[in-house]
């Protein structure tokens, strides 16, 4: 999906994948809670953190040794500094790692990196499993009241149920980000940070990537679950997904720019018929990785002017197209949605769902009451060429989940001056849309992904650009 602004972004997921047999403890020279600790005692050994430099440096403060300590705090997903940290390593258990996070308190972790691994596996089967009941008031005869948690009950309607999904995704997040692991910097401004535990993997190109050369000169913290997603979208960029549509080449996702893995929305692209002059310019507005843009230009489109906000968007549309062999067909451009002038065609695949994101990296999906959308349509006519379309990729999830209803955005498209040539529909091939068991399975179940062929009525607005 398309990164419209700089904050619509979002990080590769951070799941883990199961530790090696080799748990065996590493020797420890801070103090840490024993084997029997309570969160209690741990907590008593803890610190307050010490806030922030500034709100573009927080920092978080711990107690080592009777010696207190501070460092930056990263954090790409946006999530406050802890306000109290205690250090951990290899003879804490998952159940008082667990108590401490749900009452508060981070983790600093300073055993083995493979056994932080495995705590946070065992911090999330937890979470998993605790999810609220449902609640029934004493005496009452009709359906239970549901709870945070507890998703896609009978008795729900499709938004709360998404709602309520949200939320319980969003505390777990929480919790689970609270597993704590310290960056030291590397032997060099240009090398990245490395991870100071026994075991550690080379983390110094995925944060190179996410951060810039030589943002890395001084002591800092992480989430765990964070530095897996780092490392994840690392591995993302190097390996690349291939695109069908592209003969199988490969696009090559950045760190925070959304990965073309849901391939039903290129194939769009690659199908619908160009309209009359499209050969000579198009559009691709938010582009993103680039791929459609790439896309077009492989379809004999002589100029591709591909917009984005965000840096690391622009960066990757101009790698990846010089990877494919467009580049002179590219212009990649930072603009705030539309480029001067018009098009025979528009294209733009905006976030779906009209939602709040819960941190600045899920901009790329959350759209708070569909603003690139609604951004998109009205601007759509002042930028077409006469008789000139505008393509918008877009999910009907939202329409499932009651979020949007598709009179809304009918009313949406005609209040623009636009009117609906086509539509090309396509069902959605990820695996969730076959999982009975996602919190969502009705919702995702039903999602059709449709190309609108939308055009300028006549008398619409002029382009205010030459």
């Amino acid at each position: 999906m398309h990164t419209p602004d700089p904050r619509r972004t979002t990080a590769a997921a951070a799941g883990g994948t199961t530790a090696d047999g080799d748990t065996g403890p590493a020797p420890s020279a801070v103090s840490a809670p024993s084997p029997g600790a309570t969160a209690g005692d741990a907590r008593a050994a803890g610190s307050p953190a010490t806030g922030a430099d500034d709100a573009a440096h927080p920092r978080v403060g711990w107690t080592e040794g009777e010696v207190p300590h501070t460092a930056r705090w990263r954090s790409e997903s946006g999530a406050p500094a802890p306000r109290r940290v205690v250090v951990g390593d290899d003879r804490m258990t998952a159940d008082a790692a667990y108590k401490l996070v749900c009452e508060g308190t981070a983790v600093l972790w300073r055993g083995d990196y493979h056994n932080a691994r495995q705590l946070l596996q065992a911090m999330a089967r937890r979470a998993d499993r605790k999810r609220p009941a449902r609640k029934r008031r004493r005496g009452a005869t009709g359906p239970a009241t549901p709870v945070a948690g507890d998703q896609g009950a009978p008795d729900e309607s499709p938004a709360r149920a998404f709602h309520l999904h949200r939320k319980a995704q969003a505390q777990r997040a929480r919790l689970l980000g609270m597993l704590l692991v310290p960056l030291e910097p590397g032997p060099d401004a240009d090398a990245g940070p490395r991870v100071p535990l026994r075991r550690a993997p080379d983390v110094g190109a995925a944060c190179r990537e996410a951060w810039g050369a030589g943002d890395a000169a001084e002591p800092a913290v992480i989430s765990l679950r964070e530095l897996l997603g780092l490392i994840g979208a690392h591995e993302w960029r190097r390996k690349g997904v291939p695109i069908p549509a592209l003969g199988g080449e490969r696009v090559h996702a950045y760190y925070g720019v959304f990965s073309p893995v849901r391939g039903e929305y290129v194939d769009l692209v690659a199908e619908a018929p160009l309209p009359a002059g499209a050969r000579e310019v198009a559009f691709d507005i938010g582009t993103g990785t680039g791929v459609l843009a790439a896309l077009l230009a492989r379809r004999g489109v002589r100029r591709v002017v591909a917009t984005d906000q965000d840096p690391r968007a622009l960066a990757c549309a101009r790698e990846n197209a010089a990877r494919l062999g467009v580049a002179e067909r590219v212009e990649v451009r930072a603009a705030d949605l539309f480029p001067p002038g018009r098009a025979p065609l528009v294209v733009c695949n905006p976030p779906w769902v009209p939602a709040r994101p819960s941190s600045p990296v899920e901009y790329a999906v959350y759209d708070p009451d569909s603003r690139m959308l609604r951004g998109f349509l009205d601007g759509l006519a002042a930028h077409l060429a006469p008789g000139g379309e505008g393509w918008l990729i877009l999910s009907d999830l939202a329409e499932h989940l009651g979020l949007r209803t598709r009179a809304e955005l009918l009313h949406l498209i005609d209040a623009a001056g636009l009117r609906v040539l086509d539509r090309l529909d396509t069902r959605p091939r990820h695996g969730r849309a076959t999982d009975p068991t996602d919190p969502l399975h009705a919702a995702r179940a039903a999602e059709v992904t449709s190309l609108w062929r939308l055009t300028a009525i006549s008398g619409a607005p002029p382009s205010d650009t030459a």
